[in-house]
């Protein structure tokens, strides 16, 4: 479905991007992957690919998403050495939880330069050329916190609350460029995250959610292959949700 189409996944090293170069790489995209972490992890991830698509094309580029110059360095040499960039998933973000009367400035700075100046770099980076070509797709990962709010997380819930606006407005922008731009906004999905979470505070969680149950990265991965598919060519400005009834 994806033969010929180069994919940049942000944080695909691990969690919800791991889970989406997983199945880019399964669909016969070239995938890469940007990291900020761990070496390991990442040329883990470059195995798990390999081993699913053996003719694939995959790469693991380490570049801080919040900085605009590290970003616009690391995407040019993407862009010089596979001619494009086809599919941007702004997938990297970070929490750094605290009740807002106790919120450090600092606390609050690092997760927007993450979440939300991350997603303006990449992008600023990469649609250029996607309107030279005459296509392009943006899925940004946004979360059910952005919608609903969550104490301790004013941070990171006001920037994946941005990422609606930016995504609508960017959709208009770009719509006749043949450039779609779509957003996911995931609810409660089993990571790192939710496993190191006490079981009183899941069963929490659980009683709150129709389906009775977690998502899986899987779950999110394959709602982004479809907005990058030409299944979804007539969807721009739109925000997914998939959080199991969670928030409608």
């Amino acid at each position: 479905m994806f033969k010929d189409k180069v994919v940049l996944i942000t944080g695909g090293s691990r969690g919800i991007g791991k889970a989406v170069a997983l199945e880019f790489a399964k669909a016969n995209a070239n995938v890469i992957i940007n990291y900020t972490a761990s070496d390991e992890t990442a040329n883990k991830t470059i195995n798990e690919m390999q081993s699913l698509n053996s003719n694939g094309s995959f790469e693991a580029v380490k570049f801080d998403v919040s900085n605009y110059d590290e970003t616009e360095d690391k995407i040019k040499y993407i862009q010089e050495k596979y001619k494009k960039i086809d599919i941007l998933v702004n997938n990297a973000g970070i929490t750094r939880d605290s009740l807002f009367m106790r919120m450090k400035e600092s606390q609050w700075d690092e997760v927007f330069d993450v979440n939300i100046k991350g997603i303006f770099n990449c992008t600023k980076n990469v649609v250029r050329s996607m309107i030279k070509n005459q296509y392009g797709k943006i899925i940004s990962i946004s979360s059910v916190v952005g919608e609903m709010g969550n104490p301790g997380q004013a941070n990171y819930s006001s920037t994946k609350s941005a990422i609606f606006g930016f995504t609508k407005s960017l959709a208009k922008e770009l719509g006749s460029k043949n450039i779609n731009v779509n957003a996911i906004s995931p609810g409660f999905i089993e990571t790192d995250i939710t496993d190191v979470l006490p079981e009183s505070i899941k069963n929490k969680y659980m009683e709150m959610i129709p389906l009775a149950k977690f998502g899986s990265p899987n779950d999110v991965a394959k709602s982004v292959l479809f907005l990058a598919s030409d299944d979804s060519s007539y969807i721009t400005g739109e925000i997914l949700k998939i959080n199991g009834g969670l928030y409608t």
